[in-house]
C-alpha cells in the first residue's frame, strides 16, 4: 500500500472516531488532522472540504455494511417461514454495530443538514433492495394480497425498525434488553393479518 493510500485510510479512521463521537459540525480539520497524525495541508490534499470526507467516511461505512443475501419468493416454502427470513437478517443488519455507528453520524449530521436526509432515503438497503419483489411473486402466486406492495414493504420492514433499530439509536434500550425474536414473530403475524391471500 502507497503512503499516500494508508495516510487517506488514517484520514478516514480519525474523522469516523471524531464524528462519531462527537458530530461533523463539532469536529474541526485541525482535531482530525492531529488524530490521524497527518499535516492539516495533507488532509486537504485528500478532502478539499468537511463535507467531502464526510461523504467519503459515509460511502466507506456503507460498503462494509452486510445487507445480507437477496431472498427470492419460494412457492413451496410457507410464506411465514420466508418472511421471519426476511426479517431475521433485517434485524442482523439494523443491529450491527457498524450500521448503528454509521446511523448516529449520519442523524447527528441530518439534523444540521436536513437534505442529507433525502439523499439517504434514495439509498435502499438490506431487504428494501428485494422485498417489493418478493412480495409481487407471491402475490402472482396467490399467497399475498394488495394493490400497493411497495406500501406494504415499507410497514415491514419500518414496524423492525420501530422496535428493533430505533430503540438502539437513541440510547433507549441496550441489545441485551431487546426480545428481537418476538418482535420478528409479532411482526410478521401483522403483516399477514392485512396481506395474506
Amino acid at each position: 500500500m502507497k503512503l499516500s493510500e494508508k495516510k487517506r485510510i488514517d484520514i478516514l479512521q480519525a474523522a469516523e472516531q471524531l464524528f462519531f463521537e462527537s458530530g461533523v459540525e463539532h469536529t474541526s480539520m485541525d482535531q482530525i488532522a492531529a488524530k490521524a497524525g497527518a499535516s492539516k495541508r495533507t488532509v486537504y490534499n485528500h478532502f478539499t472540504t468537511k463535507d467531502e470526507l464526510f461523504k467519503a467516511i459515509l460511502n466507506n461505512m456503507l460498503a462494509k455494511i452486510n445487507h445480507g443475501e437477496v431472498i427470492h419468493f419460494n412457492e413451496g416454502e410457507p410464506i411465514d417461514q420466508q418472511l421471519i427470513s426476511i426479517a431475521e437478517q433485517e434485524v442482523a443488519m439494523l443491529t450491527a454495530p457498524d450500521f448503528l455507528r454509521l446511523a448516529k453520524i449520519a442523524f447527528m449530521q441530518m439534523l444540521q443538514e436536513p437534505q442529507l436526509a433525502k439523499s439517504l432515503s434514495n439509498n435502499t438497503m438490506g431487504c428494501m433492495t428485494y422485498l417489493e419483489g418478493f412480495l409481487e411473486q407471491a402475490k402472482k402466486a396467490g399467497v399475498l394480497k394488495g394493490d400497493e406492495l411497495n406500501v406494504a414493504a415499507k410497514q415491514f420492514v419500518y414496524q423492525l425498525k420501530s422496535f428493533v433499530f430505533y430503540p438502539l439509536l437513541y440510547g433507549f434500550e441496550t441489545a441485551a434488553e431487546q426480545q428481537n425474536n418476538k418482535v420478528i414473530e409479532q411482526t410478521v403475524s401483522l403483516f399477514l393479518a392485512k396481506y395474506k391471500a
